[in-house]
């Protein structure tokens, strides 16, 4: 991953068990910060770049789960690798359903965590990417006139232009501008792009009222 180091954070009651996953990580190069407790890892200012959280499911005044559903009200989106020498199927399939990357019981191979941590990385640097591709789309909307935006869904519905000056009431050499002025603006080099940047930015296609 090119762009700052990604952070691996580890919560663990156990210091002997926090300094023994640190050795793990930093052999193969990665960052890792240590906290005893989740509030802790609440408290700690974190960078913005790709990281992910290693966690004890049992956890000094909150649980694992607990603590996962914690971040997830609070949209935080960081991937969790559980793990755990107390675990059971249902705690398993429970950390899963709601979007843990991994759940190992204790003793597990540092390979399989070391796979876990990479995998959770690569998560979280794909989805950091997405969001700043959404961020330079918006901003790019930002830029169109008011009657760009409403010319935008007929576009992207794949009317034609006569359509749509019909639609909007104008002619249709001033929609061929207008069209041509909005894919400059979003920097969109096909229709089929086109419509790829309005899914993501939740703008959905509008049919043409019946005449």
């Amino acid at each position: 991953m090119s762009g700052p180091p990604p952070i691996v954070f580890v919560i663990d009651d156990d210091s002997a068990i926090r300094k023994a996953l640190a050795s793990l990580i930093r052999s193969v190069g990665l960052h890792v910060e240590l906290f005893a407790s989740a509030q802790e890892f609440l408290q700690a200012k974190r960078p913005r770049v790709p990281s992910c959280l290693i966690l004890d499911i049992r956890l000094p005044g909150i649980s694992g789960l607990d603590f996962q559903r914690t971040l997830a009200d609070a949209k935080d989106p960081i991937p969790l690798i559980f793990i755990t020498g107390h675990g059971d199927i249902q705690m398993s399939v429970r950390a899963m359903k709601a979007g843990a990357v991994e759940f190992l019981s204790k003793p597990f191979r540092d390979q399989d965590l070391l796979d876990a941590i990479h995998l959770a990385l690569e998560r979280d640097a794909a989805r950091r990417n997405q969001e700043k591709e959404i961020a330079k789309m918006r901003e790019r909307f930002e830029w169109l006139t008011p009657r760009e935006r409403e010319v935008l869904p007929l576009v992207v519905s794949g009317l034609l232009n006569k359509q749509i000056a019909a639609e909007i009431g104008t002619s249709e050499t001033t929609v061929k501008v207008h069209r041509s002025q909005l894919m400059r603006k979003m920097g969109a080099d096909s229709l089929p792009e086109l419509v790829r940047m309005a899914e993501k930015l939740g703008i959905s296609g509008t049919a043409p009222k019946p005449s």
